[in-house]
C-alpha cells in the first residue's frame, strides 16, 4: 500500500509504503536463514541456532536491518509503479515504523518530473554560421592523410634530427639509485613528441647509432610520483636505431590509395565536398543548440535538485563506461588529472541541468504541437537499435519493455520539436545582409532620384536656336 504527501519544495514527494507484518516476517525469517551460519551461540554447533535464541540473545531486532534491505527494494518499485508518478530520481529512505508484530513502513523521498512552461519556440533568432571551406582546410585535411599513410624507414647514415624515430635503451637514476619504471628496452621515441621528461628528447638529437651517453633532466614538482618530484636525474642512454617518417607523394597513386578516386583531382575535390557537408551539419547542430537555449532562457521551469543528482550520476556512470572501453580505470582518470568522483560529478552537474532542461523544453514543444509516435515510427527505430546490437527485430521487441518503448516514442517526438524549431530558425546575420542591402538600394534609388532633382532645378533653362544650313560649296 503506497500514500502519496506533496513535499513543500515543488516537484518532490514522499511515498508512505506499508508492508503487511506477515511480509515483513518472512524477510525477517530469510534473514536469519542467510545469516545463522555466521552466529555462534554456546551449546550449539555453529548454523545451527534457533532463531528464537538467536533474538533471545542479541535481541529481537537482530534481523530487521538485513530484512528491511531484502524487503525495500522490490515494495518500493512495486509502490512507485502503483503511485502512477513519473519519478526522476533515486528515492530518498527512511524508516517510519518498525515493530515486532506490526505492518513494516517506510518512506521514499523522491523527485517527479517537472513540466516547462514556454513561450515563443517559432522563428526564434540565431546567428549565421560560416560553411565555406577554404582551400587551407582542404590542403590540411589531405595533409592530414599524408601524415596518416605514412611510414617509417630506417636511417643508418646520419644522426638522430627532429622528428625521427630513435630506438633506445635507457635506465634511470636519482642520486645514483635506480628507480621504478626507470628502465626501457628498444623504446621507440618519437623526437619531439613530448612523451619524456622535458629535456629529454632534445639530448637525443645529433647521436648516432651505437652512441651511448647519460641524459640529464630534473622531473616536474608536480610530478603523479611523489618520490620523483622536482628531483634530477640520470638516464643512462643508448642509441639502436634510428628511423624517419617518410610521405607519400601527393598524386594520383595517393589518391587511388586512400579513396575510390582515380585522379588526385577527383580526391580532392571529394575532400572539399565531405568538408563542406561535415560543416553544414555542425552549424545545423550549433544553431538548433542555439535555438534550444533560447527557449530554456524564456520558459519557467523548476527542477528538483535530485533530478540533477540521478542525471549527472547517470553521466557519470556512461563517463567511467566509456573510459573502461579505452582501457582506463577510473583510479587511473584521477590520478592523472588530480580530480576525484565527488568534484568530477561536480563539474558534470552544470551539463546535467542543461541537459533536463533542454529535454523538458523540447518535451513542451512536442506536446503543445501535439506531436505523436506511430507504431510504424517505432518500429523503424527498434529496426536501428537492432542493427546496432546486431540482433533480431523480433528478438529485441520481446525485449523491450513498455517503459522503453514509452521512452522511444519519446524520443521520436522530441526529434520532431527539434525539426519543427530548426524548420523555422531565423540566422540574424543573413537577416542583417538582406535589410542592408534593401537600405542601400532604397538609398541609392532616392540618392539618385533627389541628384536628378537638384540637378534640374540648378541646370539653367537651354536656350534654343535655329542653324542656318551651310550653303553647298559650287565647284566650278
Amino acid at each position: 500500500m503506497v500514500k502519496i504527501e506533496n513535499l513543500e519544495q515543488k516537484n518532490m514527494v514522499k511515498l508512505i509504503i506499508t508492508v503487511a507484518a506477515s511480509d515483513f516476517e518472512k524477510a525477517i525469517e530469510k534473514a536469519y536463514q542467510k545469516n545463522k551460519n555466521k552466529i555462534e551461540i554456546q551449546g550449539f554447533r555453529k548454523g545451527k541456532a534457533p532463531r528464537s535464541i538467536i533474538e533471545k540473545m542479541y535481541g529481537k531486532g537482530v534481523f530487521y536491518e538485513d530484512a528491511a534491505n531484502e524487503i525495500i527494494p522490490d515494495a518500493y518499485a512495486d509502490a512507485a509503479k502503483e503511485s502512477g508518478l513519473e519519478i526522476v530520481s533515486r528515492p530518498g529512505i527512511d524508516i517510519v515504523e518498525l515493530e515486532d508484530g506490526k505492518d513494516f513502513v517506510f518512506s521514499a523521498e523522491v523527485a517527479v518530473k517537472p513540466e516547462a512552461e514556454i513561450g515563443n519556440y517559432k522563428g526564434i533568432e540565431v546567428e549565421a554560421v560560416d560553411t565555406t571551406v577554404s582551400d587551407d582546410e582542404v590542403n590540411a585535411e589531405i595533409l592530414k592523410a599524408q601524415e596518416q599513410n605514412s611510414r617509417m624507414v630506417t636511417v643508418e647514415d646520419r644522426a638522430v634530427v627532429d622528428g625521427d624515430m630513435a630506438i633506445i635503451d635507457y635506465e634511470g637514476s636519482v642520486d645514483g639509485v635506480p628507480f621504478e619504471g626507470g628502465k626501457g628496452e628498444n623504446h621507440e621515441l618519437v623526437i619531439g613528441s613530448h612523451s619524456f621528461i622535458d629535456g629529454f628528447e632534445d639530448q637525443i638529437i645529433g647521436h648516432k647509432i651505437g652512441d651511448e651517453f647519460d641524459v640529464n633532466v630534473t622531473f616536474p614538482t608536480e610530478y603523479h610520483a611523489p618520490n620523483l618530484a622536482g628531483k634530477p636525474a640520470v638516464f643512462k642512454t643508448k642509441v639502436n636505431g634510428i628511423k624517419k617518417k617518410e610521405l607519400p607523394e601527393l598524386d594520383d597513386e595517393f589518391a587511388q590509395d586512400v579513396s575510390e578516386f582515380d585522379t588526385f583531382d577527383e580526391y580532392k575535390a571529394d575532400v572539399k565536398k565531405k568538408l563542406e557537408e561535415d560543416k553544414v551539419k555542425a552549424a545545423k547542430s550549433a544553431k538548433e543548440d542555439a535555438a534550444v537555449e533560447a527557449i530554456i532562457a524564456d520558459a519557467k521551469m523548476d527542477i528538483p535538485a535530485p533530478m540533477i543528482d540521478t542525471q549527472a550520476e547517470q553521466m557519470y556512470d556512461d563517463f567511467v563506461n566509456r573510459m573502461r572501453q579505452q582501457g582506463l580505470t577510473p583510479e587511473m582518470y584521477f590520478k592523472f588529472t588530480g580530480l576525484n568522483e565527488e568534484k568530477l560529478l561536480e563539474q558534470i552537474r552544470p551539463q546535467a541541468e542543461k541537459r533536463i532542461q533542454s529535454r523538458l523544453v523540447l518535451e513542451a514543444v512536442a506536446k503543445a504541437e501535439g506531436f505523436k509516435a506511430t507504431d510504424e515510427e517505432i518500429d523503424e527505430e527498434i529496426k536501428k537499435m537492432a542493427e546496432q546490437y546486431q540482433m533480431e527485430v523480433d528478438k529485441l521487441k520481446e525485449l523491450i519493455t513498455d517503459t522503453e518503448k514509452k521512452t522511444i516514442a519519446e524520443d521520436i517526438c522530441v526529434t520532431k520539436a527539434v525539426d519543427l524549431i530548426s524548420s523555422t530558425l531565423v540566422e540574424k546575420k543573413a537577416a542583417k545582409k538582406a535589410a542592408a542591402k534593401k537600405t542601400a538600394a532604397k538609398k541609392e534609388t532616392e540618392s539618385t532620384e533627389a541628384d536628378a532633382e537638384a540637378t534640374e532645378k540648378k541646370a539653367p533653362a537651354k536656350k534654343t536656336t535655329t542653324k542656318k544650313a551651310a550653303p553647298k560649296k559650287t565647284e566650278e
